[in-house]
């Protein structure tokens, strides 16, 4: 399949797919002809909790969060960007409804698709169910490092962690966020940051 036969705007989706498993021109013209192209403002919510995951997001270019409530606490449970598939998975089944929220944390510049879509692709062009699968593998092994970083006992091997994994974005989103992700407080994180920056 020649990507660069399809619209602009669709490509780096495509790509990314292509890469994971190589998509037929069946399938890649079926997500062309389902892939919008949308922007969102920082603070705007794409997924709402309690509610059915209706879109998966690809981040051309900005970053966005996963976060619950807990009482009057909001608890930033992942962060990703540029080049990243984003949803809720808990919802994305069309039965389920999502446990958390997605909110944009920068101005994005995204690509969509309905999740219904997906639902009747898996059925038209069984191969995209590969796709899918090696992409979830990767990311799983992310939510392993999420559930990994927030059991470690020390706030300063947190934010080690955090600087390893996630170095993209450790000066790039609001300090209150990845406080949040590592679970500690924004006084520890800015501590912190201050002992490492000094050492």
């Amino acid at each position: 399949m020649k990507i660069e036969t399809y619209p602009l705007y669709v490509q780096p989706l495509l790509q990314l797919f292509h890469q994971v498993h190589p998509l037929s021109p069946e399938i890649g013209k079926y997500l062309a002809e389902h892939i919008d192209q949308v922007e969102v403002e920082a603070g705007d919510l794409l997924q709402e909790s309690g509610k059915p995951s209706l879109y998966i997001y690809f981040i051309i270019k900005g970053a966005v969060r996963g976060f619950i409530k807990d009482n009057k606490k909001d608890i930033s449970t992942w962060i990703s960007a540029d080049g990243e598939l984003v949803t809720s998975i808990s919802g994305i089944d069309g039965h389920s409804n999502a446990l958390e929220n997605i909110q944009a944390v920068e101005n994005c510049r995204m690509l969509r698709v309905s999740t219904a879509a997906v639902q009747e692709l898996y059925t038209i062009h069984p191969a995209f169910n590969t796709t899918v699968r090696k992409i979830l593998q990767v990311y799983y092994l992310d939510a392993e490092r999420r559930a990994f970083v927030v059991r470690l006992s020390s706030a300063e091997n947190k934010y080690l962690f955090f600087i390893e994994h996630y170095s993209h974005l450790a000066n790039r989103i609001q300090l209150q966020y990845i406080a949040s992700f590592l679970g500690i407080t924004m006084e520890t994180l800015s501590r912190v940051r201050r002992k490492i920056s000094f050492s």
